[in-house]
């Protein structure tokens, strides 16, 4: 099956209308006039009722056309949409926007309607936008395949939207505004092309700077985070997402799946992706315009000169708000500015260079407060005083800002008086705001892309087999607890995970009996802790199962009985199997939660905060996505509140912050070997003199989980797989790894690239690429491991690493076949490289269990065509001066 092009379908140069017509105000009558507009692509109508439209020959059908079409645009009553699209299916269409409604939005009658529609879109690979959209705009090549009456004008922004009505209105406000797009979309319903698809192919649209995305859901998530990875590395990705308080999460089992509520795993999973998220609409215009600058803030310190103080109590009141901080200014600093300013200055930050400060008094201020180490960003606010020129201010301003590796953003406020001084931030490109929230808000949108570009390059390991935990055991077990019908592993068999993976757990006893639970007492040492053991209660605590401190026989005895007592009045039908009687840690300092959950759209997610009885009511957790490494579990400690409590309250000792974080990954690496696994909670870790120790565990499975061929079904971003890094020898004898590429190699790739012959480049890319674009090297080093594999061979030369050849495999969205392409440095060549590095992508296709691998050679390349052949490929010439090698693996 040939998969559709949608880079044709977006840049097309035949489209075909479905539902044309000459009404005036039909749908099918709009589409064809904006359609018409395009100066360089072939418009055909398509209408049975028709003989013309508009003066142009009218077709009763896609397949009467007599020519290939790149994109077919159907606007018909739902239940004809089926049969059209079965149609453009058998004229071999590349893609199909469709803008009827009618469908699953309608209920069950609708939504067979879609199945039938997917089912054709498989059956031929054609790429599909809809249904139910308001259509696709793309002012730099002339396409606008809307209904809508606004043409927006080229510019560097794509915005892409799910709702249509409100894509249209930001779309007719846009144009307003004189704001231009490079891409117009609405996507509708998504069944088939999604936010991924196109953040992949504006990935390779040069005007493109900045998308803007407005998301209800996020369709296939694995593909958003992959291509927003790739994206995120180059321009910035702003999102607004409606739904922040929805609960979800009111029959969990445990604490995490109570806690980690759908749209704080949304902000997660944008975080880990450096992708930012905007609460407001004006949001998205304010941060795409300034997101892509090279001077993003290093911190979140911010100072503000301003002339009016109550704006900067505002400004100030919105920065604690977001988590940004005042900027401290050093006693230098604070000397100079007193040496600038009248007596009564605001002596501290804001400064306040008062009503009557002029141009001079203001690029003072700003020349010392960009010199303080301790300030990140600059805000400047002015408000219309007698004696100040906006203007004069705007370009003084201006001049320090374009030369400062500071940010500076601005707020001139007011109306006409200060419009002039506007102008000159626009033309010059200084951020500038009608309000100081704005700004604000603005300032820290850029500190916080910043951080979340820096985990864009995290890209956490698999564990290596020599270090890997004795897990198969645990898998066994798996499949016996589920064949019992259980999905609730008791407390000591939770914690028997945890020690695998080598995580500190302290050891309950069970008992039967008062007396029982006496005898583990004296064995292990008052005081102990009493807790209920049984598979139908998760939450003890909530049905008085839990006893804590008790420190003699006599007091065990009664706290034994209150207990059992409370647990039968709460819970009279639960099976009690027993008691834990377990060492009570004395001297505890902090406790807190550490826990797993499969999330329905970004599967597994991990989250850490403070723990104890009291970890639903205050609910200060984060959570981030595995795989963790060391980076990555820090930051996860430290966006919780608790991370300051932990560097030592009133007088306690500070928890070993490096025991904390490796015991995080090593939880990671557990829920990364374990898809089976639905919920686990460890609450609460406790922390006594500094270390940490699991008091309390538990893991519940997931019952619907099947064997998958995905060694991680579970998460959406793969671990780097070690288990595909080889030592090996060329034939001179010279050492070699072969391993997968890291986002880092960029710089590694460019200067192979780049020391290439033009022979060997033009057998490779099939022509010579002579400007090597850090967007490209992007594409090249950063890949999702599930859909692609690049294996390099990297040599030492002294203290220097290079890499010497590249193996990739991609594999195609149906996961049953992939292309692969070898590339081999000149200085490599017949040296043996090429054939193994050919094997190795063999091994990695037949462990991702696909059924062939083909690629595209040029025919003269008789070298790489040998190589194919001895492996077992088959050849066969293709037009054109190449030769397609496919080998069966099934």
């Amino acid at each position: 099956m040939k998969r559709g092009d949608i880079k044709a379908m977006f840049d097309p140069k035949t489209v075909a209308l479905i539902g044309a017509n000459e009404k005036q105000g039909a749908v099918g009558q709009a589409l064809f006039e904006n359609l018409l507009r395009s100066e360089k692509t072939k418009v055909f109508p398509v209408n049975p009722a028709r003989k013309t439209v508009m003066g142009k020959e009218c077709f009763s059908g896609i397949g009467k056309i007599g020519e290939h079409i790149d994109l077919a645009v159907i606007a018909t009553p739902a239940k004809t949409v089926p049969a059209i699209v079965e149609d453009c299916g058998k004229a071999g269409v590349e893609g199909i926007i469709i803008i009827s409604a009618g469908f699953k939005e309608i209920g069950e009658e609708g939504k067979g309607l879609e199945d039938e529609i997917q089912a054709s879109q498989k059956k031929y690979g054609m790429r599909i936008v809809g249904p139910n959209c308001v259509g696709i705009i793309r002012p730099h090549v002339g396409l606008n395949s809307s209904f809508l009456s606004s043409q927006p004008e080229p510019g560097n922004i794509a915005f892409i939207s799910q709702s249509g009505a409100l894509g249209a209105a930001t779309l007719d406000w846009a144009v307003n505004a004189h704001i231009g797009f490079s891409m117009f979309a609405s996507l509708g319903s998504m069944i088939d092309v999604d936010f991924g698809d196109l953040i992949d192919f504006l990935g390779d649209d040069y005007t493109t700077r900045s998308i803007m995305l407005y998301m209800e859901g996020v369709g296939n998530a694995k593909k958003f985070m992959s291509a927003a990875r790739g994206f995120a590395r180059n321009k910035p990705i702003i999102i607004v997402k409606p739904g922040r308080f929805t609960e979800s999460a009111k029959a969990a089992l445990s604490h995490t799946g109570a806690m980690a509520g759908d749209d704080q795993v949304y902000d997660a999973a944008f975080k880990r992706v450096g992708v930012i998220r905007v609460k407001e609409f004006a949001g998205l215009f304010n941060s795409a315009a300034v997101l892509d600058s090279k001077y993003l803030p290093r911190g979140k310190r911010l100072a503000i000169i301003t002339n009016a103080g109550g704006f900067g109590v505002m400004a100030t009141d919105t920065l604690i708000d977001m988590g940004g901080q005042l900027a401290r200014l050093s006693d230098k600093s604070m000397a100079e500015l007193n040496s600038i300013l009248p007596p009564y200055w605001s002596k501290g930050n804001p400064v306040d260079v008062l009503g009557d400060g002029d141009e001079k008094r203001y690029v003072d201020a700003m020349r010392i407060c960009m010199g303080d180490p301790g300030v990140d960003g600059l805000l400047v606010l002015l408000t219309p005083q007698a004696t100040t020129n906006p203007e004069d201010v705007a370009k003084a301003v201006t001049e320090i800002a374009k030369n400062s590796w500071k940010p500076v953003v601005t707020t001139w406020a007011g109306g006409a008086t200060i419009r002039a001084g506007r102008e000159v931030f626009y033309q010059n490109n200084i951020p500038t705001y009608e309000t100081p929230e704005a700004a604000v808000q603005t300032y820290m949108n850029m500190y916080r892309y910043y951080r979340n570009l820096e985990l864009l390059y995290e890209t956490p390991s698999e564990l290596p087999l020599d270090e890997a935990p004795p897990k198969n055991h645990l898998k066994a077990f798996i499949k016996r607890v589920i064949k019992e019908g259980r999905t609730l592993l008791s407390e000591e068999e939770s914690k028997d995970f945890l020690r695998i993976y080598g995580i500190p757990v302290t050891t309950p006893y069970v008992a039967q009996s008062p007396e029982g639970a006496g005898i583990a007492a004296k064995r292990i040492g008052y005081p102990v802790v009493l807790k209920i053991v049984s598979p139908d209660i998760s939450h003890k605590s909530d049905v008085g199962g839990v006893r804590v401190g008790i420190r003699s026989e006599g007091e065990l005895r009664e706290e034994y009985a209150q207990m059992m007592s409370s647990v039968r009045s709460h819970a009279p039908n639960a099976v009690i199997s027993g008691i834990s009687v377990q060492k009570m840690l004395e001297g505890i300092d902090y406790e807190v939660i550490l826990g797993a959950k499969k999330d329905k759209d970004f599967g597994t997610v991990i989250l850490f905060g403070m723990g104890g009885i009291g970890t639903e009511v205050f609910k200060d957790v984060s959570i981030g996505l595995p795989p963790l490494n060391e980076t990555l579990a820090r930051r996860l400690i430290e966006e919780t509140k608790v991370y300051n409590i932990l560097q030592g309250h009133r007088g306690k000792t500070p928890a070993n912050m490096k025991q904390l974080v490796h015991l995080i990954i090593s939880f990671s690496n557990l829920i990364v070997d374990f898809p089976e696994i639905a919920e686990m909670d460890i609450n609460p870790i406790a922390i006594a003199n500094g270390r940490s120790c699991a008091i309390d565990a538990r893991i519940i499975l997931d019952r619907a989980y099947t064997e998958s061929a995905s060694q991680y079904p579970h998460l959406v971003i793969t671990p780097y797989p070690t288990r595909y890094t080889v030592q090996w020898k060329l034939s001179d004898g010279t050492a070699v790894t072969l391993r997968p590429i890291r986002p880092e190699d960029e710089p590694l790739e460019h200067d192979m690239l780049s020391s290439l012959s033009k022979e060997t480049m033009r057998t490779r890319f099939f022509s010579i690429i002579k400007d090597i674009t850090h967007a490209m090297l992007v594409r090249f080093c950063n890949i999702d491991y599930d859909r692609e594999m690049a294996i390099v061979a990297e040599i030492r030369e002294g203290d220097t690493r290079r890499i010497v050849g590249i193996g990739r495999l991609i594999i195609e969205p149906d996961f049953r076949s992939a292309e692969y392409a070898v590339l081999i440095h000149d200085a490599y060549q017949a040296k043996g490289l090429g054939y193994k590095l050919v094997d190795v992508i063999i091994g990695i296709a037949q462990d991702k269990g696909l059924e062939e691998i083909y690629g595209t050679v040029l025919t003269e390349n008789e070298k790489m065509l040998r190589v194919a052949r001895k492996l077992g490929f088959t050849a066969k010439r293709q037009p054109d001066g190449i030769t397609r090698v496919q080998l069966m693996l099934k």
